[in-house]
Formats: structure tokens, sequence, C-alpha cells
């Protein structure tokens, strides 16, 4: 008797349909390790803040908007030609792990295993996605206005 499928639960299957392709945008979410809100503290909020606005960060991808939590990053992620989609991210949690550790005395982890990722399609308006990250703060009430929000960036704006 054949074995029954079991469904792929948890990090696993966030994993399981992804599709990295050179050159196309994402929306990425990323949450902290047991949602612990480590960027509620300004200057470790402005280490992780300075990692995302690296070049050796970021490598050969874009960083078009994002925002920055008390307990999660939403970014929109153009990649390179030379880069996975787990690679970049990759970095960028490693980046800005390995600052926010350093600072904090601590080791361990920062961020939860894996992310989540959504294809922006060329017919989508990445300025409308745009306006949903950068407006995640005001959503969640930690400001009364965008501009209030010190951990913030796109393009656009």
């Amino acid at each position: 008797m054949p074995r029954p499928v079991l469904p792929i639960v948890g990090y696993r299957a966030l994993r399981a349909n992804r599709v990295s392709l050179p050159g196309h945008v994402y929306l990425i979410t990323t949450a902290t390790h047991l949602r612990r809100r480590l960027f509620d503290d300004f200057p470790t909020a402005r280490l992780a803040v300075r990692a995302l606005n690296d070049r050796k960060t970021l490598g050969h991808c874009e960083l078009t908007a994002w925002v920055l939590m008390p307990d999660h990053l939403h970014a929109i992620l153009q990649l390179g030609d030379d880069d996975a989609l787990s690679q970049a991210v990759n970095r960028i949690k490693s980046r800005i792990a390995r600052d926010v550790n350093r600072r904090l005395r601590r080791m361990g982890a920062v961020w939860q295993a894996g992310f989540h990722e959504r294809l922006l399609r060329e017919e989508e308006d990445l300025r409308g996605v745009a306006r949903y990250v950068v407006m995640n703060p005001l959503r969640a009430g930690l400001v009364r206005r965008v501009s209030e929000y010190p951990h913030w960036d796109a393009m656009w704006l």
C-alpha cells in the first residue's frame, strides 16, 4: 500500500513553489525570531537600516521600498542577475543579525527561518505596493503620519 502524502507545513511550505527570476521584483516579508520587538530600540533599528542601505548587503539587488517594523521587515526587492532570491534575502537577514547581535552582546537567532515572498508582475502598480509597504507603521498605530516613522524608504518618495 502506498504511503500517504503528508501536507507541507511550516517553513517548508514557504519554499515549496518558490521561483527565483533574475531581474524580477518581489515583495518580501520576514519576521523576527519569536516576533521579538528588537527594532523598538532606536539604535538597534538604525543598525538594521544601515545594513539595508549598504551595497555590500544588497549585492546586485535593489531595494526600491522597505519598512522596518518593530518585529518584521517588508521590502520590495529587485533581484540582480547574479542572485537567487533566497541568497539575497539570507544575505540581508544575516548582515542585520550579525550587527544586532554584536550591538546587544548576544548570540542566537534574530529572524525566523524563512520568509514570505510575492512575485510582482509587470502589470502590477509598484508604487501602490510601495505605498502599502510604507503605510505599515500607520496601519499598526505606531504613528499618525508616515513621515513620523523613521525606519523606511522608497525610491519614489
